[in-house]
């Protein structure tokens, strides 16, 4: 059956059973650790509960079963008459998978298919060794969902019987006056959302209702919301029969209750006969919070990064002009254009948690298939971040965390010969340092030995002994990022193929970050991601080759020298400069960007800007620095965009052009 992808309530769905599954992924962890945490238990519950329900008013049957059955379970956990233990977290995962691929196939419009029968029947069996049954579990036939053919749907007879006589108790306790003047009125109307919780408020914890009044302000359809009516089912759970309540209703003596659910949402209704039909107040929540498409966020900023361009420009103007009042006006719209942008930008960030939330699953499976043992912690959840950043991270934080699970961390028995706790450590955090992010995905492993990365590089071709023994330990830890690298003798499931590290390293440099690596030999090793906090505007350093404008990612600039010939050396053919006494290496910029322009005794005054490529710095000799500057990248045309070492291009605030410059491709490609 194919699905409605335009309809509004399914997009609703969609969104809401999102942010459910992402919280059930976390859950279903931390339950792991915490089984008797009741609150952790209801939460998880009310979870597949709320799936269900969204589910069975869609008719998405499939998906309806599953989440049924899971529910059971859970309310089975909740009453203590189970303890969640490795092998049933194990068996819930699965269901946690089964049923994100059922919703990927909604999003596709494909009505999913019913969960293997198989795992419905793993999950039934704890049903029976909850219920003390011995036999061997059955594979059965998924959970059918009956299906209505009227607008009434059911809920299970033992609920519906144990809140059948809830009401009848109410009812035989109730005091009925019905004045004369409306003895005859048979008109019908429901009592409000309000007066009916205030009733199941009094049913669930005395024996003595509420009096409620019913005059002539009663109005309205007296629906109740699925979490009120799952509250009352929770209440009623075990019970048997509902507590005898005293109510008096001013109205005519009859009440009835149509309580309806359909193993999907559920809706109460209970209706009184009244004479006149008046408005109700009803307290309406304001809407705080509104969903807006992405692509109109892109748009605004696009337009935000067109005004900063135009601010650019008028400043520079006004540089050159001596009219004071219009040096203000120009000041305050630079402070308006600021504060917009920042505004704009913050409607754009995201927790960093959406991209965290996964690793709490990936290092519980990794660890269990590894046969060790791994406490993960996650500091600095609630850091901001581009939205286009954390979805782009998300692929390259897997390779590290999967890497320090089967690289770092040693075995229980290794670790506990190494006098460490048999319990291996994974931390990953995030902080705010200036205008960037920097993620680090730390464990306290075995280390790195450098002396065996070199061995591994010369095995590999990657270099020759000699140069391979003038490398820091520092330039050792940093060869795991070389395309091809790898240490391990054995190819597994994790890793072992030499591919995924050099894939980060190129995210990462594309995102314009920059990432390098730490280490200690038996202490544990640490990955360092250094992130700008929104790619739409960067900060740059805009420098001058000849008369062309260039500008350099003010996030990868360390400092600015004047060059000095004199602290020049060749070292094996490449130029150096020697700062704080140690060789940097030294590239003139004009050879490659300005080829035609000669070098001359006056470039002995020139600049030099020195950039950090990860782990490594290096020089960049320019001609002018023109200062700092925030600009828009722009795309090269199609003809342009195999031109190595340009990133795109700018307009400047004096009105021309500026290239970007792309520093790894253009180290990779000229030097």
């Amino acid at each position: 059956m194919a699905i409605d992808l335009n309809d509004e309530i399914l997009q609703d769905f969609l969104t809401e059973a999102s942010e459910i599954l992402e919280l059930l992924n976390e859950q279903l962890i931390e339950l792991e650790q915490s089984p008797n945490d009741m609150e952790l238990l209801n939460s998880i519950f009310r979870g597949f509960h709320t799936i269900k329900g969204g589910a069975g008013f869609l008719a998405l049957d499939g998906l309806v079963g599953v989440c049924h059955i899971s529910e059971d379970v859970f309310d089975i956990l909740r009453n203590g008459k189970l303890v969640a233990d490795s092998d049933l977290m194990d068996s819930f995962l699965k269901v946690l998978d089964v049923v994100n691929t059922m919703f990927d196939s909604i999003r596709e419009g494909i009505d999913p298919e019913p969960a293997d029968p198989a795992l419905i029947a793993e999950l039934e069996k704890y049903k029976r060794v909850a219920a003390g049954e011995v036999s061997e579990p059955v594979v059965e036939k998924p959970v059918e969902i009956e299906q209505s053919t009227n607008n009434d749907k059911h809920i299970p007879d033992e609920v519906e019987k144990e809140f059948e006589a809830m009401l009848e108790d109410a009812l035989s306790a109730s005091s009925v006056k019905v004045p004369e003047s409306k003895a005859n009125e048979t008109e019908s109307e429901n009592i409000t959302d309000d007066e009916f919780d205030r009733l199941l408020d009094e049913l669930h914890g005395k024996n003595k209702g509420p009096t409620v009044k019913a005059g002539n302000s009663i109005a309205g359809d007296g629906n109740i919301t699925d979490e009120e009516f799952d509250n009352l089912l929770d209440q009623m759970h075990g019970v048997g029969k509902g507590p005898t309540t005293e109510t008096t209703v001013t109205g005519k003596a009859a009440i009835e209750a149509d309580v309806v659910k359909e193993n999907k949402s559920a809706d109460i209704k209970v209706t009184a006969d009244k004479k006149a039909k008046a408005p109700v107040k009803t307290a309406a929540k304001a809407e705080t919070t509104v969903r807006v498409d992405t692509q109109r966020l892109d748009d605004i900023m696009n337009m935000v990064g067109e005004l900063v361009l135009v601010r650019n420009r008028l400043s520079k103007l006004s540089s050159s002009n001596d009219n004071e009042e219009m040096a203000k006006a120009i000041s305050n719209l630079d402070i308006v254009t600021a504060d917009l942008q920042l505004s704009v930008m913050k409607t754009r960030m995201q927790p960093i948690k959406k991209a965290f939330g996964r690793f709490p699953r990936v290092v519980r499976d990794l660890s269990r298939s590894l046969d060790k043992k791994i406490r993960l912690e996650l500091v600095g959840e609630e850091t901001d971040l581009d939205k286009n950043l954390v979805d782009a991270l998300s692929d390259p934080l897997v390779h590290l965390v999967r890497n320090a699970v089967d690289h770092g961390i040693e075995l229980p028995e290794d670790r506990k010969i190494a006098g460490k706790d048999e319990e291996g450590k994974v931390i990953l955090s995030a902080f705010q340092e200036g205008d960037q992010i920097v993620l680090t995905i730390e464990d306290d492993g075995k280390g790195m030995d450098a002396d065996i990365l070199r061995e591994s590089a010369v095995i590999k071709g990657m270099m020759d002994e000699e140069a391979a023994s003038r490398l820091t330990d520092e330039e050792c830890y940093n060869l795991i990022f070389a395309a091809g690298f790898s240490t391990k003798t054995e190819i597994s499931d994790v890793s072992g193929r030499g591919v995924g590290m050099d894939v980060v390293k190129t995210r990462i440099i594309g995102m314009n970050g920059s990432v390098h690596v730490e280490s200690e030999l038996g202490v544990g090793s640490k990955v360092i991601i250094k992130l700008p906090l929104t790619l739409a505007i960067m900060s740059t350093l805009m420098v001058k080759l000849s008369d062309q404008n260039f500008a350099l990612p003010l996030s990868s600039v360390v400092e600015i020298l004047s060059l000095d010939l004199s602290d020049t050396n060749l070292v094996n053919g490449q130029l150096v400069v020697m700062v704080r006494g140690k060789a940097m290496p030294l590239y003139y910029l004009n050879k490659w960007l300005t080829p035609d322009r000669q070098i001359s005794d006056e470039d002995v005054e020139q600049h030099v800007v020195v950039v950090s490529i990860g782990h490594q710095h290096v020089g960049f000799v320019v001609d002018q620095l023109m200062g700092q500057e925030e600009v828009v990248i722009k795309p090269l045309g199609a003809l342009l965009t195999q031109v190595a070492g340009i990133a795109g291009a700018t307009i400047t605030g004096d009105g021309s052009i500026a290239l970007i410059m792309d520093i790894p491709s253009m180290l990779n490609h000229y030097a």
